[in-house]
């Protein structure tokens, strides 16, 4: 790039100021959050994303230097579905893993009324747990049940309507990414790549 397009140092500095806000922004989003798929969480993520990318393309244009941040990102897919689609599904994915089994049997035989469960078995208990509670509440309370969460993952889809119980027998053959019409992720991936920031 020659020298006469290159930004000036005056851009270089509103990139890294612009840069510096959008961090304040995504902590006090986080700091604030309402649930494990906030979408203000999201929106600060997505922003602080594109603030860096600027910032590090700017500076490499001016000073050929980089920042030793990367923001993971998924292959995009362009939507193809309705502009106003008449209904939506949503598509919930959130993996736990089963770090106090002790717990989960306590917390089972507790909604279970003290009863047993069939031996204390990890899939009889997980069967009443979430047999009795939201999961969304699951998601909140993860730990009393002695869950770890990992990654989630939350997609609003176009869908054509459907007659009671007509997909039941496969809910989620028809995922197709194209129709989605927002997603919001969470996943440690995104705080180990932005760690960076605050080693502590």
């Amino acid at each position: 790039m020659s020298d006469d397009v290159q930004p000036t140092v005056a851009e270089v500095r509103a990139a890294v100021e612009a840069f510096k806000a959008a961090l304040d922004r995504h902590l006090d989003a986080i700091e604030n959050r309402t649930g494990g798929e906030d979408p203000v969480v999201y929106a600060a993520f997505e922003a602080l994303a594109s603030a860096a990318e600027v910032y590090d393309e700017l500076l490499y244009e001016r000073y050929d230097e980089v920042t030793p941040f990367e923001v993971p990102a998924g292959d995009t897919v362009e939507y193809a579905g309705p502009e106003e689609p008449e209904t939506v599904s949503v598509l919930i994915r959130r993996d736990y893993t089963i770090v106090e089994p002790d717990r989960l049997f306590a917390q089972a035989r507790r909604a279970d009324e003290g009863d047993d469960t069939e031996g204390d078995s990890v899939n009889a208990a997980i069967g009443v747990i979430f047999g009795e509670y939201e999961p969304d509440e699951i998601a909140q309370r993860h730990k009393e049940f002695g869950l770890e969460e990992g990654d989630s993952t939350l997609w609003v889809t176009a869908v054509e309507p459907a007659e009671p119980g007509e997909w039941l027998d496969a809910p989620f053959d028809q995922a197709d990414p194209q129709l989605v019409v927002c997603r919001f992720d969470v996943s440690a991936v995104f705080d180990d790549e932005l760690s960076v920031l605050d080693p502590d």
